[in-house]
């Protein structure tokens, strides 16, 4: 029977399926459909993504990385840590490394199970939108670092409505036709913040959100709250750091991937 090696990683709660496709054993299949069935946490193995890994002639390797409900995404810091540490395990490259996403060249230094990624430059910035929604109109920011992201500054953040509010911004026609994951943010300190994140793809909130994090850190700044590097706490408990220049030409995610296990995938899954 036809099986796919596979490695299961988290970073900071994200977790992934990662298979290493240089050999090309999954040339017959559609990458979209895959991501849905194997991200299924009751008919698959259970993630919040997909990522392949190939070959490249530019870089280390590249990657494709789909959400669970089978869209492709631009980048994922969580999912690029993850993917930049398999890389290194499996030889891929040394402990600095390169690879190419749809948002770009990712540079990465591996150091133990924490790594280090320079993220492409953020682009379309945008503070203090005025966001009409079904009952107010809400003050809201705006920036792209790698994938598109509102932040949206709280008080309480334990109480705050993260997925429904989340997901009326996130299909939010402003932001169409691409959508946007939404971050809710506290600033703690000078030098720290929490957050929630309700991610696009996923279509619920999940434990932590790279990209987002990147994105919550910038703007914080921005708004003259926090200056770097941020400590970023996230729901599941971990502790991204985000490092950056003033004028955002020099970007850096760092915190741990962690492996957790590899296995066989059946081909009868994928049928």
């Amino acid at each position: 029977m036809f099986r796919i090696t596979f490695y299961k990683m988290t970073g900071s709660g994200n977790d992934f399926i990662l298979i290493d496709n240089r050999k090309r054993q999954l040339k017959d299949y559609d990458f979209a459909e895959l991501a849905l069935r194997l991200c299924n946490r009751k008919w698959g193995v259970g993630a919040d993504g997909l990522i392949i890994l190939e070959d490249s002639d530019k870089t280390d390797f590249k990657w494709h990385f789909f959400n669970a409900d089978g869209s492709e995404a631009e980048m994922c810091g969580n999912g690029g840590r993850c993917a930049a540490r398999l890389a290194y395990i499996l030889g891929m490259g040394g402990d600095k490394l390169s690879f190419e996403t749809k948002a770009g060249v990712i540079h990465a230094e591996i150091d133990k199970n924490r790594v280090k990624l320079a993220m492409t430059p953020p682009q379309d910035l945008c503070l203090h939108l005025s966001l009409p929604l079904e009952s107010e109109v809400i003050s809201a920011h705006f920036i792209n670092t790698g994938v598109p992201h509102t932040v949206l500054l709280v008080e309480d953040l334990e109480n705050a409505p993260v997925v429904s509010l989340g997901r009326q911004i996130r299909f939010h026609e402003y932001f169409q036709p691409a959508g946007t994951n939404v971050n809710f943010v506290r600033v703690i300190s000078p030098n720290a913040i929490q957050i929630r994140t309700y991610e696009r793809g996923v279509e619920d909130e999940t434990l932590a959100c790279g990209t987002g994090s990147v994105a919550s850190a910038l703007i914080a700044f921005k708004l003259e709250l926090v200056k770097p590097p941020v400590k970023v706490g996230t729901k599941s408990g971990e502790i991204l750091e985000v490092f950056f220049t003033p004028d955002f030409s020099e970007v850096f995610l760092k915190g741990e991937a962690r492996l957790i296990c590899q296995g066989e995938i059946y081909e009868e899954v994928l049928k």
